[in-house]
């Protein structure tokens, strides 16, 4: 990293697109935990979108990957962007830009396992009653929001029967 005419660090940006699964199923949401260096966080099955790889693959993969679970993508639940400015450890700044895409899922095959060198060290069924007691990321909440307040499967926004 360079520094500018006045010899402070330049600003980096950074974008990252992902793909997310909420898998909801009897009461339960299907989380994963990720490992990082501020600590261990839970949140949604997911991840960075591979280059020329399409999203809804890309939530397939990663849910896989990080639970042992196939899963069938069964809408688009909605798109997060999240943008947060950090200092990188050689003395800049990185604007960081994050692009989420959260669809819905569901279950159809594989067993429940914990991802072996990745970024989670754990999957889970948790109870949705007891999210407000986990440490999490805050895509759990925006994806149960979107869940929360969706139209009704078949009915169109703005339509009512």
């Amino acid at each position: 990293m360079s520094g500018d005419d006045d010899g402070q660090p330049v600003l980096v940006r950074e974008l990252r697109v992902a793909a997310y699964a909420v898998c909801i199923h009897e009461g339960k949401i299907l989380l994963a935990r990720f490992v990082g260096t501020g600590g261990k966080f839970w949140t949604l099955p997911g991840g960075g979108i591979d280059h020329g790889e399409d999203p809804l693959a890309a939530a397939v993969r990663e849910v896989e990957e990080e639970t042992g679970y196939d899963v069938v993508i069964e809408s688009l639940l909605g798109v997060d962007s999240m943008r947060r400015c950090f200092p990188r450890g050689t003395g800049g700044t990185v604007d960081h830009h994050t692009v989420r895409i959260i669809y819905t899922a569901r279950v159809v095959g594989g067993v429940l396992r914990h991802e072996i060198g990745g970024s989670t060290d754990q999957a889970a069924w948790i109870d949705v009653d007891q999210i407000d007691t986990l440490e999490r990321v805050d895509l759990i909440d925006i994806a149960l929001e979107l869940e929360r307040t969706r139209p009704p499967y078949g009915q169109a926004a703005g339509k009512h029967s």
